[in-house]
């Protein structure tokens, strides 16, 4: 693939084991820390990259991808992390690659609004860059051939666990999957005009067995997740 010429990566991890994987590839790395909370700065297969932690909730989301525009000048971001899912027809393990993102929680209904949309805000469903999406489901499809696919993650300060509340986000709102950050990534790069993609490893089925299953899967999914990244980051290549 041509064109993908970006000078500054940004890399966003949802958990510290990502976080480990992705800095063992690190060259040159040193580390700075702007608004609580830690950024590395090296190369990555030869390219400038900018790594952190998001830390959990959509704020944290949001001031660590205005810091890696701001601070760091990335002119592209990948956000990597765990999800449930909410398709039945995923399974832990299986990876979710965004193809937009919405806030399922931004819910002002009772004025007539749509559930996930932003009040006298022209865009709710923030769409991902369709090079880094594809170029992100062919890294998947080839590290975990069968396991990837593309879809809406909704995003949302709550630990989705009710069965009710899964089939209302897949069924009303088109999920796919959902988690805690993505969409505040999505809509901060939004409002920047920079390209992002979301990539998310099933975790959990975001039903009664979340307990259970997230604890148990982390550490595979986040495996999952940086094998991508790792692939996707070779492959990019200069204009």
């Amino acid at each position: 693939m041509r064109g993908l010429s970006y000078r500054t990566i940004g890399i966003i991890g949802a958990m510290q084991e990502e976080i480990d994987l992705l800095l063992r590839g690190m060259q040159d790395e040193r580390v700075e820390n702007h608004a609580g909370i830690t950024y590395y700065v090296g190369s990555f297969h030869g390219r400038k990259a900018v790594l952190c932690k998001s830390g959990v909730g959509k704020v944290n989301a949001a001031v660590c991808t205005q810091v890696l525009i701001d601070k760091f000048g990335a002119e592209a971001v990948i956000f990597t992390g765990v999800a449930g899912a909410l398709d039945p027809a995923l399974n832990i393990g299986d990876i979710v690659v965004s193809r937009s993102s919405v806030q399922h929680d931004m819910d002002v209904t009772a004025l007539g609004f749509p559930r996930g949309a932003i009040p006298y805000q022209e865009v709710s469903e923030f769409p991902s860059d369709e090079r880094l999406t594809r170029l992100a489901e062919q890294a998947g499809e080839r590290v975990f051939p069968g396991r990837c696919r593309v879809g809406k993650v909704l995003s949302g300060d709550q630990f989705i666990a009710d069965r009710d509340t899964v089939r209302m986000l897949h069924e009303e709102m088109g999920g796919t999957c959902t988690e805690m950050e993505g969409a505040a990534v999505a809509q901060v790069c939004y409002m920047n005009a920079i390209p992002h993609v979301i990539i998310r490893s099933m975790s959990d089925k975001a039903d009664g067995s979340a307990h259970v299953n997230f604890a148990e899967f982390t550490v595979e999914a986040a495996n999952r997740s940086f094998a991508i990244v790792d692939e996707m980051v070779k492959n990019l290549e200069e204009a």
